[in-house]
């Protein structure tokens, strides 16, 4: 996949898929000096990065942990020398961790939430899922405990609701920490698009927000609602719903990702090949792999190097990287040699403001 190999994930739990989301954090690696042509602009290098949010991304370059802006200047420089690991903003805050503690730290590089959660999460809707000594609850913006640490895992809160476990089964909190879908299910996702996965006796469907049961739980894997369609699995093979539940694309698929722009990537007979919302093959080619579409482009694996195609398939970016990100908020992180930098649509990189 696209994994940067300097990235650390918070707490996950075990899931159907490896590729639900989490947190990427920035983290300590060996640095090395990497020279430029004479008289060329010098890129902009790092041992590790993650993506753009918030106008800024996370770097870090030998000791130093800070962020930078769009244009490249450093912008926030982490204070406490012992935070190891620093992730994206979002909602002003960003997770960061020092020893076996985590924090959040504010956009002057100082701690806003003192280092004292042994997991936690970015922050949502005005929430940070967080694990106290034992168990999980969710926090404010101050830090004050807002739904007490009562559970044995949480979730990120999404379209108002969040996920936790209880007694070894999943269900659904509101902001007020009062039970909207108690616990039952055998395991539990996020809602989006006012519907979530939810797990029974191995089989999956989707609940709708008031809890009811808005697509029966048929499919062998099931996943987020994106663009108004879901990719399942029934046996070994896969296909797309709508919200209703009716097949909007027949399993057929050996592997199939989100929709994303209006396109999504599947794989059949070996191939990546990529597919509008009625099925039809609108993007083919040569790859070893290809990712979701963002902001116009998607990463591609060619002969073993990552590049970029644009929404019309054509080669934007020539595939010269040993690995590569989303673009987000304009640029995208992109593996040079040892190091990370980021590429602008053009194919520039960003260079030294």
């Amino acid at each position: 996949g696209l994994g940067i190999v300097a990235i650390a994930s918070c707490y996950t739990r075990p899931a159907q898929s490896s590729d639900q989301g989490v947190p990427t954090m920035v983290q300590f690696i060996q640095f090395a000096s990497l020279t430029t042509a004479q008289g060329m602009p010098k890129p902009l290098l790092f041992d590790s990065v993650t993506n753009f949010s918030e106008g800024t991304a996370a770097v870090r370059s030998d000791d130093v942990l800070g962020y930078i802006d769009l244009t490249g200047s450093i912008v926030t420089t982490v204070l406490d020398p012992n935070v190891e690991v620093a992730g994206e903003f979002s909602e002003s805050l960003a997770l960061a961790r020092a020893g076996a503690y985590h924090g959040y730290i504010d956009t002057t590089g100082n701690w806003a939430i003192t280092v004292q959660f042994r997991q936690g999460k970015a922050f949502s809707e005005g929430f940070a899922a967080v694990q106290g000594e034992q168990k999980y609850g969710f926090v404010n913006s101050q830090g004050q405990w807002v739904i007490t640490p009562e559970f044995e895992l949480t979730e990120s809160f999404s379209e108002g609701l969040a996920v936790v476990k209880q007694d070894g089964l999943y269900g659904y909190v509101n902001h007020q920490g009062e039970f909207a879908i108690p616990v039952q299910y055998t395991d539990a996702w996020s809602f989006s698009e006012s519907r979530a996965v939810v797990k029974v006796d191995n089989q999956y469907g989707y609940l709708a927000p008031d809890g009811s049961i808005a697509i029966p739980l048929t499919f062998d894997g099931a996943f987020n609602f994106s663009e108004g369609l879901a990719r399942v699995r029934q046996g070994p093979k896969w296909g797309f719903i709508n919200t209703a539940g009716e097949w909007a694309i027949p399993v057929q698929y050996d592997y199939a990702s989100d929709f994303s722009e209006g396109k999504a990537v599947v794989l059949q007979n070996g191939k990546w090949i990529y597919i509008d919302r009625t099925g039809e093959v609108i993007i083919s080619g040569e790859f070893d792999y290809a990712a979701d579409f963002s902001e116009g482009f998607a990463a591609v694996q060619i002969d073993g190097a990552y590049g970029y195609i644009s929404a019309d398939g054509t080669v934007a970016i020539q595939p010269t990287f040993p690995n590569a990100g989303p673009f987000s908020e304009g640029l995208a992180r992109v593996q040079v040699n040892n190091h990370w930098g980021f590429i602008k649509p053009n194919g520039d990189l960003l260079t030294q403001p």
